[in-house]
This record gives C-alpha cells, sequence and structure tokens, in this order.
C-alpha cells in the first residue's frame, strides 16, 4: 500500500468513527446494523494494517494528521470529531496492529457518549484509562489536566449569572403564543444530536413519529447536493425502516418505499438521488428485514393485508431465499400461510431460486415449496418437481404428485407411472388420478397396462376402484370397450379378486353412462358375488335414469 492508498485508508477510518458514533449511540450492541458498523470498522483497521503496524493520529482543534498529512478538517462545533478529542486533552492517538475487536468495540462506545448530554462523571481520557488498552496508547496535554481546580466551580457560576428566572421563561413562553407575524418555516440540516432527540421522541409514540421523522429525511434528500450527503440520508432512511419494521409499523415502510419508487421514476430527479433511493430499494429484500417482517407474521400480530401486499410489491427475487428460510422456522398457522402467499408472488419472478429449497432436509419445507410452485402453476416447475415424487417422506410424495398431476406437463408422465407402484397405497391413489387428469393418450396406456397386470388384482378393492375411475376421464368407445371386456372375464383362480375387478369395471360404465354396456350389466344383476351384483346395479340404474 503507498503514501496514498495509506492516507485514503485512515481517512475512511476517521469517517467510520463519526458514523460509529452515530450508530452505536442509536442501537443495543445486539442489534444488526450496529454489529454491522463494529464489523465495518474493524475491517477498515485490518486494511491499513496491511502496510503498517500501527496508525498514529496527532489531534489539532479542528484537524486531525497523519505523519505530515491532514486527514480532517472541520471547523464546526458540531460533529467536529478533532474538537471532540482535543477538548479533553488528547493530542495523540496511536492503534496498534494487534488491536482486537473487542478493545475496537469499547473504544467506539467510549467516543459514541454524548458528554453534554448524558450523565457522564468521567471525560474520555479517565475512560480510556480504566480500560487499559493493549492496542490503543494516547498522548494528553498535562497542561490542560493542571488547569485551575476552580476553572469548572467559575464556569458553574457564570452560567448560573446568565440563566434566565423563571418569571422570565414564563414570560417568554406567553409571548410565543401570542406571536402572530410567523408566516415561513426554514428547514435546516439535522445535527447528530437533533436526530437523537428525535429517535427518543420516536420512542414515545413510533408510528406518529416515525411517519415525520421519514417527512424530515425527505425534505433533507431533495436539499443534499453531495453524493455522501445523499449516502448518509439514505442510510438513515434504512434506519427508519428497520426500526419502523421491528416495531410492527408496516405503514411507514411501505410509505417510504412508495416515495423512493416516485423519486426512482421522476424525471426531476437527481442520478444520485435516484441511485440511493434505488440502494434503498434493495434493502428492503435483504435477509435483516425480510428476518423482521417474518417475526412480525409468526407473532400472529395484526397486519393489514393491503399493507401486506404493498409491501411485497416492492421486494424483488433477492428476498426470495430469506423468506424460504423464515418458513421452515415458523410455528404459527396464519403466518406461515402468508408467507406462502409471499413465495408465490416472488417465485414468479425467479423460480429456480425458489427451488432452491425442495433440497432442505425437513419434509416440511419441501412440501410447503412445492405447494407454492402448484400455486404459481407454472409448468417449468415440472423439471425441478420431478425429483421430490422419490423423496423418503411419503408425505412430500403426495403433494408432489399433487402439482404434477395439476401442471399436466408431457414430462412428468413417466413420473407418475412410476409412481402407480409407490409403497404407499395413497400416493399410488393419487398417482392413478393424475394420470387420469392428464387427458393425454400415453396417460391413458400406462393405467390400462397397470391394470390388465397379474399383480393389480392383489391391490385393495378401494384402490383397483379409483384405478378404473381415473380410465372414466376419457369417456371414450376404447374405454368402454375395455370395461366390457372386464365384465366379461372369467376365471376359476382368485375368482374373489377378478370379480372386484369386475365389480369396478361395472361402477365406471354407470359414470360413463354406457347405454351399450346394459345388456351385460343387467345379467350380471343376478351375480352369486354381493359385491359385483351390488355395483351392477347400480350402474344400470344411473344408466337409466340418469343418475
Amino acid at each position: 500500500m503507498g503514501n496514498f492508498e495509506e492516507m485514503r485508508s485512515a481517512k475512511e477510518i476517521v469517517q467510520a468513527f463519526l458514523k460509529a458514533k452515530k450508530t452505536v449511540r442509536m442501537y443495543p450492541d445486539n442489534n444488526p446494523i450496529y454489529l454491522r458498523t463494529v464489523d465495518d470498522v474493524f475491517q477498515k483497521f485490518q486494511d491499513f494494517f496491511g502496510s503498517r503496524d500501527e496508525l498514529g493520529l496527532r489531534i489539532k482543534q479542528n484537524e486531525i494528521f497523519l505523519d505530515s498529512e491532514q486527514i480532517y478538517h472541520n471547523t464546526e462545533k458540531e460533529d467536529n470529531l478533532a474538537l471532540f478529542f482535543f477538548k479533553d486533552g488528547i493530542r495523540e492517538l496511536t492503534f496498534k496492529k494487534d488491536l482486537s475487536r473487542q478493545e475496537m468495540e469499547e473504544f467506539l462506545k467510549i467516543i459514541a457518549l454524548d458528554f453534554d448530554r448524558e450523565a457522564v462523571d468521567d471525560d474520555i481520557v479517565t475512560l480510556l484509562w480504566e480500560r487499559d488498552f493493549q492496542g490503543i496508547k494516547y498522548v494528553v496535554d498535562e497542561a490542560f489536566l493542571l488547569e485551575d481546580d476552580a476553572y469548572e466551580a467559575e464556569a458553574v457560576r457564570e452560567a448560573k449569572d446568565k440563566s434566565p428566572k423563571a418569571d422570565e421563561l414564563l414570560k417568554a413562553y406567553a409571548d410565543a403564543f401570542r406571536a402572530e407575524d410567523v408566516t415561513e418555516i426554514s428547514i435546516v440540516n439535522l445535527s447528530d444530536k437533533d436526530l437523537q432527540v428525535l429517535v427518543r421522541e420516536i420512542e414515545k409514540d413510533q408510528e406518529e413519529k416515525t411517519g415525520k421523522l421519514s417527512e424530515i429525511l425527505f425534505e433533507m434528500l431533495f436539499q443534499a447536493e453531495s453524493t455522501d450527503e445523499f449516502h448518509d440520508i439514505c442510510r438513515f432512511f434504512s434506519d427508519v425502516i428497520v426500526y419502523a419494521l421491528g416495531h410492527g409499523d408496516l405503514k411507514t415502510a411501505v410509505g417510504i418505499m412508495k416515495r423512493a419508487g416516485e423519486i426512482m421514476q421522476s424525471p426531476a430527479s437527481s442520478e444520485a438521488a435516484k441511485g440511493e433511493m434505488g440502494v434503498l430499494s434493495a434493502t428492503v429484500s435483504s435477509p435483516e428485514l425480510v428476518r423482521i417482517v417474518g417475526e412480525i407474521l409468526d407473532a400472529a400480530m395484526p397486519v393489514d393485508e393491503e399493507l401486506l401486499k404493498e409491501y411485497v410489491s416492492f421486494l424483488d427475487k433477492n428476498a426470495i431465499a430469506p423468506f424460504i428460510a423464515i418458513l421452515g422456522d415458523m410455528k404459527n398457522i396464519h403466518g406461515r400461510k402468508q408467507v406462502i402467499n409471499i413465495l408465490v408472488t416472488l417465485g414468479r419472478k425467479d423460480l429456480p431460486a425458489l427451488a432452491k429449497g425442495l433440497h432442505d432436509s425437513r419434509w416440511y419445507l419441501v412440501r410447503n415449496i412445492i405447494y407454492v410452485l402448484r400455486l404459481i402453476g407454472d409448468k417449468k416447475a415440472v423439471e425441478y418437481l420431478l425429483g421430490t415424487a422419490r423423496h423418503s417422506d411419503v408425505r412430500v410424495r403426495k403433494e408432489s404428485i399433487k402439482a404434477l398431476g395439476e401442471l399436466k406437463s408431457p414430462l412428468s408422465l413417466q413420473t407418475l407411472k412410476d409412481a402407480l407402484d409407490d409403497e404407499d397405497s395413497s400416493v399410488r391413489r393419487l398417482a392413478a388420478k393424475s394420470l387420469g387428469s392428464s387427458g393425454s393418450e400415453t396417460a391413458k396406456r400406462m393405467l390400462i397396462e397397470k391394470i390388465s397386470g397379474k399383480d393389480f388384482r392383489s391391490r385393495e378393492f378401494e384402490e383397483k376402484k379409483e384405478f378404473f375411475e381415473a380410465l372414466t376421464h376419457w369417456n371414450s368407445p376404447d374405454i368402454a370397450d375395455f370395461m366390457v371386456q372386464t365384465l366379461k372375464k372369467r376365471s376359476f383362480f382368485r375368482r374373489s379378486s377378478l370379480d372386484e375387478n369386475r365389480a369396478c369395471a361395472a361402477y365406471c360404465l354407470g359414470l360413463m353412462h354406457s347405454k351399450d354396456a346394459l345388456p351385460v350389466l343387467s345379467k350380471l344383476r343376478d351375480s352369486g358375488n354381493p359385491l359385483l351384483k351390488e355395483y351392477a346395479t347400480t350402474a344400470v340404474r344411473r344408466i337409466e335414469h340418469g343418475g
């Protein structure tokens, strides 16, 4: 890393300190945004230490230097990192290569303290001394530390002398209400402290306040001029969405996304604004935000279905994998149905991404993904479903057979034929129905071949009946002839099982209203087999009376 790259890397670390001061103060240490911020700062240090063993920063009142090069300058009092260190006497900060993530995080917590507002008894130097950092060293101006002890007391006395009396405060308050000439409010940029006040107000009445905060941020966006400003405002938008969703406030999140979409579509918007709003639109599909929405749905919190539908409209295909992940962990049935509906919408955008869920080890998740593919109804899904028809869990195989039957693709016929010999009777019966509903000539031949096989007679009567019934979907002369030929069969061996086949054929001829079969059916009404007699009688009645 050359000198230029080192300076650039050092500048990025200082800028990361500034952003971390805000984020670390705003979020608890288990929040994903907090953790990401700490990781980002630590990674910037690791990049710098690739070429140097330590980062030594010299602190002036309004500047920070690396060697003789200025890497930070700010003459304002607000958000001035140099002044923040300088006013407490710190003149040098050195970060060593063996700096640990834990020490760096503790350092960020110290600089994130709001010494002007919070009840912090110690100064920065004292807090650094108490931590006894091994990877962070500092140099303090001793003359600053040895100033007259009476300074603080004198400052307090002067402040008290200058403070307004109680009656003056009340008078000012009353005068403010009598004022009638206020015609315009100017919008100014928010400081870090202003944002902190807003966050505290949000916690009192989050939905109303987050809506107002988003309005303020949009005003700031319209006034922003630099890329950095656009980027920072976009980051705050992302934080507001996270906060709103974390409190079940879908309305605010949807409102922000709608406005973001309008900005991207508006010819009047700058390219920088469009770009940042595009980044913001992409974040709504991130695993972090999807997980938050999943928690809302799983907690059975009241959710406006129309709002939820709007929220889904802003998601892209990158949200598919996170929603599959939370679907596998959900306990609430209603929430699970909502996520399934979301995946139906998203899955249409990227079937391969959705189909990855079919490889999960949990049978119930695989079954849910098959169900989603069924609802989507795209024949392209067949190639992903074929393997699930041989899944080890019978519940998955059944859902797969249903889906393949409804999609009616020639690609699925061989798989359905194989399922006619599944070890589970319910799967075999579903496969027969699916072949029947396909209506193809190939499927018809497959069913006739299976029914005509020697091993078919040994199956249970109800299963036989469903196989025969599947053939009635064609209701063609050749099927009617097949049924009549079955009725006429005779055998001295396994006669009862053959009579079950004949009863099934009689039942189907009745369903088909085959008048040509009446003569043979009428003869069987006197059969000595009760089952065959019952079904032949019912078939004749149905054909003659149209029942």
